[in-house]
């Protein structure tokens, strides 16, 4: 059966290829941190779930030591020029969209195909999304390739080129993502919840909602991963106070929920795969660019959700 298990040797496998292209680009200073770095994370997909916990915790902090000491550098794989890539798209027009846009109609087709029944033995039913996320990115390649008359070495370089661009931001949303769990265990919601009873005025279904509308947006911001929010958030307020005080509706409070939170993304520099990542593509000279234009949109959302969860979630 297809699940997480395959879905990591995957991922393990191309951080490996990644580690070996670093390491064989001269023209990279720092080519051996690069190495290092893509290399331990090749580590934890391939061997994480073998190891303890002290191994992990251990691998993890010797990626944010070898990232955090000079950064990372960036190399010049060989990949087509820009000139090359400006004639390939006047060739080839809105055919381009064609690969990005089999990657989500895969991953929304499997979703479904693969839950079915008579199919639950190929593939874990519970991470039907996430297999059929990595099918629709080698259908990609696999349409991709032939259309541009590439080499599948170019795919690895270009991924390569990409992630020497974005450095060791890529990874900033799974770690912000543990970091909430850590959140959780820890005791943070119950901490919340405290903090809200002494605070919010007693009976106030209006203070409940916005202190959790707003709480996701503002944990969003502070852990840069709605995801990662949610459960600390959900705990604090959203359970105790909307759902088993007021008698809320837990399906509207979590979808409004999460739109609060992505509200919170658009306004944070650690949120970086949204908004460091962009700027640091189009070579923006204000890093925080990308935020400051989502500001003014972003509270006007959080504005919104926060009246339609009033309305909603007490009446449904």
């Amino acid at each position: 059966m297809i699940g997480l298990g395959v879905l990591y040797v995957i991922a393990g496998v191309f951080f490996v290829v990644i580690a070996v292209l670093s390491a064989r680009d001269e023209t990279n200073p720092m080519r051996w941190k690069n190495t290092t770095f893509w290399g331990l994370f090749a580590v934890s997909f391939l061997f994480g779930s073998y190891l303890p916990d002290v191994v992990n915790g251990l691998v993890v902090i010797a990626m944010v030591l070898t990232a955090g000491i000079g950064g990372l550098g960036r190399g010049a794989p060989a990949t087509s020029g820009p000139e090359e890539r400006r004639a390939s798209a006047a060739r080839l027009g809105n055919k381009l969209f064609l690969p990005a846009l089999a990657v989500p109609t895969t991953a929304l087709l499997g979703t479904f195909l693969f839950k079915r029944p008579e199919l639950a033995g190929v593939v874990d039913p519970k991470q039907a999304t996430l297999v059929s996320l990595i099918l629709g990115v080698f259908v990609a390649l696999a349409i991709a390739m032939p259309m541009l008359g590439a080499r599948p070495k170019v795919s690895m370089q270009e991924g390569r080129r990409l992630l020497d661009t974005v450095g060791w931001a890529a990874i900033l949303p799974q770690m912000l993502a543990a970091l909430g769990a850590v959140f959780a265990a820890a005791g943070v919601g119950t901490a919340i919840r405290k903090i809200a009873s002494m605070w919010l005025p007693a009976g106030s279904q209006l203070a409940a909602v916005a202190a959790y509308t707003f709480g996701m947006a503002l944990f969003t911001m502070i852990m840069g991963n709605a995801f990662a929010a949610f459960p600390v958030v959900t705990a604090g307020i959203g359970l105790p106070l909307i759902v088993q005080h007021f008698g809320g509706n837990p399906a509207i409070m979590g979808a409004v929920g999460m739109l609060s939170g992505f509200c919170g993304t658009l306004m944070t520099p650690m949120a970086a795969n949204f908004n460091i990542v962009p700027a640091a593509l189009l070579e923006l000279s204000d890093r925080n660019g990308v935020i400051k234009a989502q500001v003014p949109t972003a509270l006007l959302l959080l504005l919104a959700n926060t009246v339609l969860m009033y309305v909603l979630v007490f009446r449904f």
